[in-house]
């Protein structure tokens, strides 16, 4: 699995938000996974939360997929709730929060 970067990781135990930037060629279901894998502090192959239990992976997938014409897509959000966390996926990164 790939991985990108974390910058900011307190993790759902304080309350706060992490941000995951994501690698070029990481599609952002994989993206997301990561984001959550490291908000709930889980290894990312054995995370207790599983994306596909609350989102289509390749439905978010195509939504940042490039154009007909072959260009990144550059705008646009993807918001929803994971159990006690919000997840905002961008195209360049995924944000997870608490809910609420």
């Amino acid at each position: 699995m790939t991985e990108g970067r974390v910058n900011e990781s307190d993790g759902c135990s304080l309350g706060r938000r992490i941000q995951y930037e994501r690698d070029a060629n990481e599609s952002p279901s994989i993206a997301a996974a990561m984001a959550l894998a490291q908000y709930y502090g889980d290894d990312a192959t054995a995370a207790s939360t599983q994306l596909y239990d609350y989102i289509d992976p390749d439905a978010l997938d195509s939504l940042f997929a490039e154009t007909n014409r072959g260009d990144a897509r550059s705008r646009g959000t993807v918001e929803f709730e994971i159990d006690d966390a919000v997840v905002t996926v961008r195209p360049e990164r995924v944000d997870v929060r608490p809910a609420g």
